[in-house]
């Protein structure tokens, strides 16, 4: 499922990795134009993204997507 969030400080952004370290299956984070691609888990990677616009979070991981609010029915 791919998430659009919006990432406004280094706080939340670690909660999202740790979020993704808690679970088994893969969380990634994309760039909004899909060039960019990264490993939730890994802070470098993270660190490579601009954060000014919206990023979109993709996972199959129930835990992470009800940790970020989103609902089943939701677009996948």
């Amino acid at each position: 499922m791919v998430v659009p969030i919006q990432i406004d400080s280094i706080q939340e952004l670690y909660k999202l990795q740790q979020l993704a370290c808690k679970v088994d299956e893969p969380v990634y984070v994309h760039s909004p134009d899909g060039a960019i691609m990264v490993d939730a888990r890994s802070s470098l990677g993270l660190f490579t993204l601009d954060f000014t616009k919206p990023v979109n979070v993709v996972t199959d991981s129930a835990y992470v997507l009800r940790k970020l609010g989103v609902h089943a029915g939701a677009r996948a």
